[in-house]
C-alpha cells in the first residue's frame, strides 16, 4: 500500500477524528437505532432508516481513518530546512498577472484545506512548486487556465 504523507498536525487530527467517532459518535448512533427500534415498525420508520444511514457513514469513515493512519508516514517539518521547495514547505508565491501574493503549505491530502491555505501535495500547484527555489517562476494549469507565479518565499519549521 502507498504510503500517506503527513505533517504531525495532520496525523493528530486524524486520530482525533478516529476517537471522536469511534468514542462518542458511535455509542450516539447505537442509542438512536435502539430508540427507534422501540418505536415499532421498522418498515415506515423514518428514524430507524436514518440512524442506520448514520451508522453506515460513521464505520465508512472509520474504516478510511484507519487506513489513512495505518498507512501515515508522519514528517516532523520543523526538522526540514534548504532552499528548495519540498512536502511541508510553506511558499510564499505572487500571481505574475494580478500582482496578488499567495501563501501556501504543502501538505499531505487528507490535511488538505486551500481556504487555510494548505494545498495538497498531489495538487497541480504543489506539483508545479516541487524542486523550485525563490526567484523561479512556475506555470500551473488550472480548470480556469494556466497561471504564472514567481516565488518569493520558502520557509520551514512552522
Amino acid at each position: 500500500m502507498d504510503k500517506v504523507p503527513l505533517t504531525i498536525k495532520g496525523f493528530a487530527a486524524l486520530e482525533e477524528e478516529l476517537k471522536q467517532r469511534q468514542q462518542v459518535e458511535r455509542p450516539r448512533i447505537i442509542q438512536a437505532i435502539a430508540e427507534a427500534r422501540a418505536l415499532g415498525d421498522l418498515s415506515e420508520n423514518a428514524e430507524y432508516h436514518a440512524a442506520k444511514e448514520a451508522q453506515s457513514l460513521n464505520e465508512g469513515r472509520i474504516l478510511e481513518l484507519e487506513s489513512l493512519i495505518s498507512r501515515a508516514e508522519v514528517i516532523d517539518i520543523t526538522k526540514l530546512s534548504g532552499d528548495r521547495i519540498k512536502f511541508g514547505a510553506i511558499v510564499k508565491l505572487v500571481d505574475e498577472d494580478t500582482e496578488e501574493e499567495k501563501t501556501y503549505q504543502i501538505v499531505g491530502e487528507p490535511e488538505a484545506d486551500v481556504r487555510s491555505g494548505r494545498v495538497s501535495v498531489a495538487s497541480p500547484i504543489a506539483r508545479a512548486l516541487m524542486g523550485k527555489t525563490i526567484g523561479d517562476t512556475v506555470e500551473v494549469s488550472t480548470p480556469g487556465g494556466g497561471k504564472s507565479y514567481e516565488v518569493v518565499g520558502v520557509q520551514f519549521g512552522v
